[in-house]
């Protein structure tokens, strides 16, 4: 498809080649790029946009391949800066990533006609190509055949049938990767007609430098092109391309070339030549079981049962499965603590090891277990082509705030942590449509607010039960602090897209994926992925920010003088503590060691009280007065702002039970303690149903999570967008706890 006087790129001898990647959603790319690949990839974004860029290295007969894996696409016509990158990385114009020597074309069989639109356009732009030809398999399910030997010959390029999950063709794909590199780009004729090409050749003319071909005829073909704005012009000059741009147009309308009809007219013409002969179908329509699927999957009735019942087993098994592997973690990270403590002497360097450094490791790595089960069961969902079905029955819920289906799985990532949630907008074409669920994904309550939820339900919820103990009021008061974040991630969503992010409710696009058995490859390779991607963002962050909290609640040191009574007490319970182990009076000794513990716990509440930390929650307590807290809570809720699941051991070091909260004793003793909590002037009970309800509701809403601050400030490339969420969501945080707790009030006799 190259135009006469073309020069014809051919691959270097070096012994290094990039290989690029690209194809339609739903061909198999991924799972190609992951059998090519296996465990040797690196993951990051193209720089200045939020595009996702995966390289991996792959040796073949000698010879280093660097592969790249772009987006998935149905064309190459750029509309925003990220789908711009693909035609850069493809025409050699990204300083990022190297030319690429050779072109995979993911082509699925059983679709070929659609697919073979993005390799018309791909062959224009002068590079070698191979046409990977997957899902044959369900092609012949559909009673299709496809002689591939013929389409090659047509296309003039390699066509290597492939199936990828299953490993075959690999070889021969690779192989003809190879010979591709090495020889001459076969001389293809353009698809458009005459007049288009004279009139590419003339505006080319007026361009110096002039661009590459492929973008002058992207000029032509898209109005308000992005193009325009990557050849980097002056505002005169380009007014002056524009009007050459609308000029050329007008002659080619009137010689029956109407610009865009032009590009598709002529690109599906050339697909019918191409595939002329190539398709072979069946005499009889064949039934298909998927068609029958769908009936029942995307049904308004029972489409939307199934849906809920594969969400909550979703949610079960993340929450039950993951507990495991999270206690083993939280064992481990104990264990490490307690090694580092028997090895040191009691200190600064010693606290900072253990609380700051060890337990800031431990707070992140504590939800990889969770992130793990998320993303195996997303993506198993996503590669037998449900969850394609679970959006389209999404989105008339979805359109109703200004979204599309394709916001309910970024929405639903954010359930387990909203840092993957946030990564999985990039999904989403539409700019303004990614910015408003990037902005109303931590609304959802992640698994991080949890223990909060448990703690206060567990404190001062009423164990009721109604209906025969079908529904319990526990329950009940858990579900509605889910369903909190989801009606408020709702109305914001919709302000959002009536106001700083007006656009309309996008239309919803999306093809159906066949369905088919999930590859474990791609499974496994993703799910560490994400994991990975979830350290590398989340631990950096939160390890600085859990150095910055230990100062806070370790500084400034109390004196000895201060301490004096609680010192001189423990000096007398430690002396008789070695009495009654001399005795050998066991009972004794277990109620000395409580009492020793109680004294400790006391220094460590006191030592909090009067750090930074303490003074600030005492600071703040006229801002926290109006949601029933007193410094002590508002201290705790401080704390939690780098990451709220500290909030609970931050609470029982406060109320001096020691930060060992999280369950048994140690969680028994902080559910005492906060019950009999009182305020210090009046002696009543500081926590109540409204009090809990309050705190729950708070943090609910809150933005108390330093690493998605910083995934939404990469995602977007700005720090305006986080500070926005968190000023946003801070905001309705105490609005929603000062009604919650006032309200609650109006109840309470």
């Amino acid at each position: 498809m190259l135009p006469s006087g073309h020069v014809m790129a051919i691959a270097s001898e070096n012994s290094t080649w990039t290989i690029a990647l690209i194809g339609n959603p739903n061909t198999g790319k991924s799972t190609l790029f992951g059998a090519l690949s296996g465990v040797r990839q690196r993951v990051g974004n193209y720089p200045g946009v939020t595009v996702e860029k995966k390289l991996s290295e792959v040796v073949h007969d000698g010879r280093r391949w660097i592969l790249v894996d772009l987006p998935g696409t149905y064309s190459l016509a750029p509309r925003s800066p990220d789908e711009m990158v693909t035609v850069d990385v493809l025409l050699g114009r990204r300083t990022d990533v190297q030319p690429p020597d050779v072109v995979i074309c993911v082509v699925a069989a059983s679709n070929l006609t659609r697919n073979l639109y993005l390799v018309s356009q791909v062959l224009e732009l002068g590079r070698p190509v191979v046409v990977a030809l997957s899902m044959g398999d369900l092609a012949e399910a559909d009673g299709l055949t496809v002689d591939a030997a013929r389409l090659s010959r047509q296309l003039g390029i390699p066509v290597v049938p492939i199936q990828a999950q299953l490993g075959e063709g690999l070889e021969a794909l690779k192989q003809a990767v190879e010979e591709a590199g090495t020889r001459p780009v076969p001389t293809i004729a353009s698809p458009f007609p005459t007049p288009f090409r004279q009139e590419v050749d003339q505006l080319a003319a007026t361009l110096t430098p002039p661009p590459p071909r492929y973008l002058i005829e992207r000029l032509l073909l898209d109005s308000g092109s992005e193009v325009e704005t990557q050849l980097a012009l002056g505002e005169p000059e380009r007014e002056q391309l524009r009007q050459r741009v609308n000029d050329a147009r007008a002659r080619l309308a009137e010689v029956g070339c109407r610009v865009p009809e032009v590009e598709t007219t002529s690109r599906y013409a050339w697909i019918a030549d191409s595939t002329d002969g190539v398709v072979e179908h069946p005499e009889h329509a064949v039934s298909k079981s998927a068609d029958r699927l769908d009936a029942v999957l995307t049904h308004k009735v029972w489409g939307s049962l199934i849906l809920a019942a594969v969400l909550l087993l979703t949610f079960s098994a993340v929450f039950a499965l993951a507990q495991i592997p999270m206690d083993w973690i939280d064992a481990g990270k104990d264990a490490v603590s307690g090694a580092v403590e028997e090895a040191l002497p009691d200190g600064p360097i010693r606290n900072l090891l253990v609380k700051g450094i060890i337990g800031g490791i431990g707070a992140v790595v504590i939800f990889l277990p969770q992130i793990f089960i998320l993303f195996f069961i997303l993506t198993a969902l996503e590669e037998c082509g449900y969850l394609s079905r679970a959006a389209y029955l999404m989105d008339k819920i979805m359109v109703r705030v200004g979204l599309s289906g394709k916001s309910f799985i970024p929405l639903l990532s954010s359930f387990a942590c909203a840092i993957p949630g946030v990564m999985a907008t990039r999904v989403i074409e539409n700019r303004r449509d990614r910015l408003t669920t990037i902005l109303i994904a931590p609304l959802m309550s992640c698994s991080a607010r949890l223990p909060v939820y448990t703690l206060m339900i567990a404190a001062f919820i009423p164990a009721r039960s109604y209906l025969g103990g079908l529904i319990q009021l526990q329950g009940l008061t858990m579900f509605a602090m889910y369903s909190v974040g989801v009606v408020v991630a709702a109305a914001v969503a919709l302000i959002l897209k009536r106001t700083l992010l007006r656009s309309a409710a996008p239309v919803f696009l999306m093809e159906m994926p066949a369905y088919q058995w999930p590859s474990p490859r791609v499974i496994i390779y993703r799910m560490f992925e994400r994991g990975w991607d979830f350290l590398q963002n989340a631990g950096t962050i939160i390890f600085a920010v859990s150095i910055l909290m230990w100062g806070a609640l370790y500084y400034p040191r109390i004196s000895a003088d201060e301490l004096k009574p609680l010192l001189m007490e423990k000096a007398r319970i430690e002396a008789a503590l070695d009495t009654a182990k001399a005795a050998d009076d066991k009972a004794q000794v277990e109620s000395l060691a409580a009492d020793l513990g109680a004294i400790d716990h006391k220094m460590a509440g006191e030592q909090e009280r009067r750090s930074f930390l303490g003074r600030a929650g005492k600071l703040i307590e006229p801002v926290v007065r109006p949601l029933g807290w007193d410094w002590r809570i508002g201290s705790a809720v401080l704390a939690s702002f780098p990451a709220r699941e500290v909030v609970v051991a931050t609470m029982g070091v406060i109320f001096d039970v020691g930060e060992d909260v999280g369950e048994g004793e140690g969680e028994k003793r902080l559910t005492t303690a906060l019950q009999t909590a009182t305020w210090p002037e009046t002696g009543k009970p500081l926590f109540n149903v409204p009090v809990a309800l309050s705190v729950m509701v708070f943090f609910a809403l809150c933005a108390q999570c330093v690493s998605t601050l910083a995934v939404i400030g990469r995602e977007t490339q700005s720090w305006i967008w986080p500070a926005l969420s968190f000023t946003y969501m801070t905001v309705l945080a105490y609005i929603g706890a000062f009604l919650a707790y006032h309200v609650g009030m109006l109840f309470v006799s």
